[in-house]
């Protein structure tokens, strides 16, 4: 296998991005279609070793497009596999049929897809070139960029480096003063000037100190150092980015920012250990994970808060369960939730940036928590999610739509065919509160009140509220 070119035709948004998920992962290059029109276009402008067709799909579905395969000369050998979600007769009436020389019913394994082309591939086509293998664009390869992002970014950096500093230099001057006040011998004066504190400071920042920070500044951020993995991820898509991460098996930190949000995702052999964010909405911190895992009541969790901003700044996490609040494994649940959540989240980006620091050092908090979370998994389960944003986004367009309940389906129907959620969520529903005030003031995430409220759209329990038309 030399990354032999596969074409991926089917209009299931999910269905192509977990085969090109499955293949890519396998070796294979990976290119798709929406339907047979589509799929003729891509044949011909580059030719694959193999076809994976849906037989379903509007336009011009599976038949009609072998149809035509078979009519050029050109295309007719390339052996085209069946993706069927009818069941094992449509295959079996097909195979050896106008190019088709095998088929998998859907759903399939990632296991049975890949061994299907595999095989496939073995026995009819030829193998492709390694220089039809196209490289991920890093560095200076991108003309896009975005200033403001990169801007915001590279103020974050210096922010968290002047933060640093001022730590270790306040705390050695603290010292100094706090020598100077518990001096017993009168004859003993300590000195507190100018020249006391600045050598003080340098003592503070000695090459060990130094070491520490420039290890945990991005150097590429000031036009220093080697740039890495870096691109635009309107240029790159976040999927691809992790997808080769994966593959590589790589160890390291990648930094996704946009707008003034940042997340990091910290890689281990090619898993993600943990997820963590910075200026995100308050629905991906671990507080709703562990209060919708009903860990803790709401009142316990919001009176440990209180009492945590007069003690030390341990993690929230270890912090809970060090009181005995939670248990470890309670704690690595959360915190898996939390990082995949946030992962489901930057996947529907469209914009903004990102960088890789590979063999960075990981924080102990995430070699302690080492979610070893498989990439392949989290990005099915948030191609799904993109998939349904996408329908949803239809009808809630912005979190500032407002919408009213329509009191008399509501008695026709009844409350009991709604869950508990959906019901708090109805209840919120008053004419005045905003999407976005719903999902605050319901303490769950932004998916989930958007799914429920799509669903009572769609079972017509509440309408849009259409605002006066100013004359």
């Amino acid at each position: 296998m030399a990354g032999e070119l596969v074409l991926v035709i089917d209009d299931s948004p999910t269905i192509t991005k977990v085969v090109q998920l499955v293949l890519t992962k396998a070796g294979y290059q990976v290119q798709t279609a929406v339907d047979g029109e589509a799929g003729l276009e891509a044949v011909r402008a580059e030719r694959p070793q193999l076809i994976l067709l849906d037989f379903v799909m509007p336009r011009m579905n599976g038949y009609q497009f072998c149809r035509e395969l078979v009519a050029d000369p050109k295309l007719r050998d390339i052996p085209v596999v069946l993706m069927s979600a009818k069941g094992d007769q449509v295959g079996e009436r097909f195979v050896k049929v106008m190019g088709i020389v095998d088929y998998i019913t859907k759903p399939f394994s990632p296991e049975a897809i890949t061994a299907v082309v595999q095989h496939t591939i073995t026995k009819y086509g030829p193998a492709g070139s390694d220089d039809d293998n196209p490289s991920l664009v890093t560095g200076e390869d991108l003309a896009a960029t975005d200033d403001a992002d990169k801007a915001h970014a590279r103020t974050a950096a210096l922010g968290a480096l002047r933060g640093k500093i001022t730590d270790i230099v306040s705390a050695r001057v603290a010292a100094l003063f706090a020598l100077a006040e518990s001096a017993h011998d009168p004859g003993a004066e300590v000195p507190t000037d100018a020249a006391a504190i600045a050598e003080a400071a340098r003592s503070a920042l000695d090459d060990a100190a130094l070491g520490k920070l420039l290890s945990s500044v991005d150097l590429g951020l000031f036009g220093e150092g080697t740039p890495g993995l870096r691109g635009d991820l309107r240029v790159v898509p976040l999927a691809e980015v992790l997808q080769l991460l994966d593959v590589q098996e790589q160890s390291g930190v990648l930094t996704v920012e946009r707008s003034g949000a940042r997340v990091d995702i910290y890689f281990r052999r090619g898993r993600v250990d943990q997820a963590i964010s910075e200026g995100v909405p308050d629905e991906f911190l671990l507080g709703r994970f562990v209060l919708d895992a009903e860990l803790m009541q709401r009142a316990d969790f919001e009176s440990f808060l209180e009492s945590r901003a007069q003690s030390n700044q341990r993690l929230i996490g270890q912090q809970l369960v060090k009181l005995g609040y939670l248990a470890e494994a309670d704690l690595k649940a959360c915190l898996t939730r939390q990082s995949s959540e946030l992962i489901y989240e930057i996947l529907r980006w469209r914009h903004g940036r990102f960088r890789f620091a590979a063999g960075r050092e990981l924080p102990a908090s995430v070699i302690d928590a080492a979610l070893a979370l498989d990439v392949e998994a989290v990005l099915m389960e948030g191609y799904r999610r993109v998939d349904e944003w996408h329908l949803i986004e239809r009808a809630i367009d912005n979190f500032d739509v407002v919408f009213l309940r329509n009191e008399d389906s509501v008695a026709q129907m009844g409350r009991g065919r709604l869950t508990r959620e959906e019901l708090a969520v109805l209840e919120l529903v008053n004419g005045k509160n905003s999407v976005k005030e719903i999902i605050r003031k319901s303490r769950m995430g932004s998916f989930e009140v958007s799914k429920m409220l799509y669903r009572l759209l769609s079972i017509k329990l509440v309408r849009r509220r259409v605002l006066p038309v100013a004359v």
